[in-house]
């Protein structure tokens, strides 16, 4: 027999409640999810621009793709197959990609808290999700902005390799991804982390599996060029000539001037807009070097984070930057999306360290929240004019696409011409060019073609790859709300009748 014996007056002293703080860097990855929804997707729910057409073309099942010119690489298009797979929606296409880009906010900059502290990788995602366009990149099928995410990854495990032997892979996983998604930033990313684990012992046995990641990431794009380029140099020479000859050449008066818009700025002849809304890009370079200096200072001084969570990011943002700054003579904002991410994390540890070096923190707090409060607002203005402005081009091409139905043009047919890609993906035709960037033709192949096809010739001007079209019996029709376009439909005549003709 047992008996129970009931103790009083004598409890275990339990342990106390666990505060647990404020998960920032979840809120600010929730907010830059509730952005997206209420100021981009509404407006951009009408349709895709040129490059998210081509991109999304060469996944969709039910459109033609569209030529895939030599720079691009496929990474994006596999990550939106499925969901184009499943749905033609692009309001549904949008918001997947609105809610997975704020997981990936999250899951990227929580790889750095064990690096520079946890609310410190959340101001640093704060800094970079408030820029306007990293915004309205969140939501479009491209690829910058998931390379910007990778490489924030890949430099934070990188870091963490050496303290987590388990982890080194995980470098070189976010390697591959990036250099699947753009792989000449791969390669721009690869080589300071390279010379970074050639250089360090404790970094060495990265080694291999960052190679490893660089081949993998790089591997359709390999095949891809020796299928259709000739081999690798013959492609590269391609993406050369498509970007109008990578040579050196000081592109940052043209970065600066497309900072605010427009989305493309190609040949980027506009005027500086809101000259006052660029002094935090005038400043990056500034604030990036004293966050060195500091780094440098406390390391001497035996006190602070390992000075490496400081110089890679920056040697890998600055590494990033160079084809867009040093090597092409247009712009785009998205063009720097990766070297904002990474400068983001040295800066927001600078701002966490004025914070703790200065005698009254509060007032220093309060002033450097006042001064982010203004750039946010600022980004946000700046947001909802380009939102809006996507949001008319992207509506011009589906006017056009109305416009060529109306015609009598239902798929199988072909639209060729400038703006035909975005607009050949909306009408669900097959789009061919027979001079620029994007030649995929000849003038002969798209005649005979057009004899059995419905096609449709946009904005056509002899001398221009095509002779004249009226001559041969094609009618020239204008476009209402598209902007001034005209279209060439090619006469029936000649070939059997479509049934969209009818």
């Amino acid at each position: 027999m047992t008996a129970t014996v009931v103790v009083r007056g004598v409890s275990a002293k339990s342990p106390p409640p666990v505060r647990r703080g404020v998960p920032w860097l979840a809120v600010v990855a929730a907010v830059y999810a509730v952005v997206q929804l209420a100021m981009v997707v509404p407006h951009m729910g009408g349709g895709l621009l040129w490059d998210e057409s081509v991109y999304a073309s060469q996944v969709d099942p039910h459109r033609p793709a569209a030529f895939f010119s030599a720079p691009r690489s496929r990474g994006i298009s596999y990550l939106v197959a499925p969901v184009v797979a499943a749905t033609s929606s692009v309001v549904a296409l949008r918001v997947v990609l609105a809610l997975l880009s704020a997981v990936a906010l999250y899951a990227v900059f929580r790889v750095w808290g064990p690096l520079v502290g946890r609310g410190t990788a959340a101001l640093a995602a704060l800094l970079f999700s408030g820029l306007w366009i990293t915004q309205i990149s969140g939501s479009q099928v491209m690829p910058n902005l998931w390379v910007a995410l990778g490489a924030v990854a890949a430099v934070g495990w990188f870091l963490r390799a050496p303290a987590e032997p388990r982890a080194r892979w995980w470098p070189a996983a976010a390697v591959a991804g990036v250099t699947l998604l753009r792989m000449p930033d791969g390669g721009w990313l690869g080589l300071p982390l390279l010379a970074a684990a050639v250089c360090v012992r404790r970094w060495r046995p990265t080694l291999p599996a960052l190679l490893g990641g660089l081949a993998l990431g790089a591997a359709p794009w390999v095949a891809e060029a020796y299928a259709r380029f000739g081999g690798v140099g013959a492609r590269l020479r391609a993406s050369s000539a498509t970007e109008g000859g990578m040579v050196p050449q000081l592109n940052v008066g043209t970065a600066l001037r497309s900072l605010n818009g427009p989305l493309l700025c190609r040949p980027c002849q506009v005027p500086l807009r809101h000259p006052e809304l660029t002094l935090w890009w005038l400043a990056l370079p500034l604030l990036a070097a004293a966050a060195l200096a500091v780094a440098v200072r406390d390391h001497r001084a035996g006190r602070g984070r390992a000075l490496s969570a400081t110089v890679l990011p920056v040697v890998c943002a600055a590494s990033m930057a160079v084809p867009y700054l040093l090597l092409i003579d247009y712009s785009a904002p998205r063009f720097l999306l990766p070297a904002y991410a990474l400068l983001a994390l040295p800066l927001a540890a600078l701002a966490a360290h004025a914070v703790r070096a200065a005698r009254s923190p509060v007032p220093v707090a309060a002033a450097l929240g006042l001064v982010l409060a203004l750039q946010l607002g600022s980004q946000y203005a700046v947001l909802a004019d380009t939102t809006h402005q996507a949001a008319a081009t992207a509506e011009r091409y589906q006017r056009a696409a109305a416009g060529l139905r109306a015609l009598g043009l239902r798929p199988p047919c072909l639209v060729a011409g400038p703006r035909a890609l975005p607009i050949g993906y909306a009408a669900g035709c097959a789009s061919a060019e027979v001079s620029g960037n994007n030649t995929s033709t000849t003038a002969a192949a798209l005649l005979r073609r057009a004899a059995h096809e419905p096609t449709a010739v946009f904005g056509h001007t002899p001398g221009h790859g095509l002779p004249s079209l009226r001559a041969r019996g094609w009618t020239r029709h204008a476009l209402p709300g598209t902007g001034g376009l005209s279209v060439y439909v090619a006469p029936v005549s000649g070939r059997a009748e479509h049934p969209g003709q009818r």
